[in-house]
């Protein structure tokens, strides 16, 4: 198709004359599904039995044709959801930290609709794989202390952002509470 049609005819005979050319080149012989009916699918949109068709054959997820937000909003979730199933508490932060890493890249340029997508917590992340993992009899290094009560130590909690951003942290001045 790679010439013009001749200005003296019309755009059905120019296309017979391509097909009719294509034919005894034998362009069209042992093309796949040759000699078989063509599929029916019944009262559904041909599109979408087309989509189906072609997300089977690749071997893709509908998951891909998700806009960018919704697909990290999903991956989000289905990380919370296979947390339980990573062996160490290294793993949970890599994970988290790659799946912040792309909504990060998302959020410098966005494209389509204004979908705000949260960054994962990697803490919570953590706090819900220790959750899942069975107790350990023994403490995990010889070093850990315990007090006396034999209930391990509560680890120090981080100053909230209105916190920081307040400057009255640097003073070296405790929260309250």
């Amino acid at each position: 198709m790679t010439e013009r049609k001749p200005a003296d005819m019309s755009f059905t005979s120019w296309i017979d004359k391509q097909i009719t050319e294509a034919t005894e080149r034998g362009a069209f012989d042992n093309l796949p599904g040759a000699g078989k009916p063509i599929p029916h699918h019944g009262d559904e949109d041909a599109a979408q039995a087309w989509l189906r068709g072609y997300l089977r054959r690749e071997g893709l997820s509908a998951d891909a044709l998700l806009p960018a937000p919704l697909r990290l909003r999903k991956a989000i979730d289905r990380l919370a959801g296979e947390v339980a199933g990573l062996r160490s508490e290294q793993e949970v932060r890599e994970a988290a930290g790659e799946l912040n890493h792309q909504i990060r890249e998302w959020r410098r340029i966005p494209l389509g609709p204004p979908i705000f997508v949260p960054l994962v917590d990697e803490e919570a992340m953590v706090r819900l794989w220790r959750a899942t993992q069975p107790e350990q009899a023994a403490p995990a290094s010889p070093t850990a202390v315990r007090p006396a009560g034999g209930a391990a130590a509560e680890p120090a909690r981080g100053r909230s952002r209105w916190w920081r951003r307040s400057g009255a942290g640097r003073s070296g001045a405790r929260k309250p509470g």
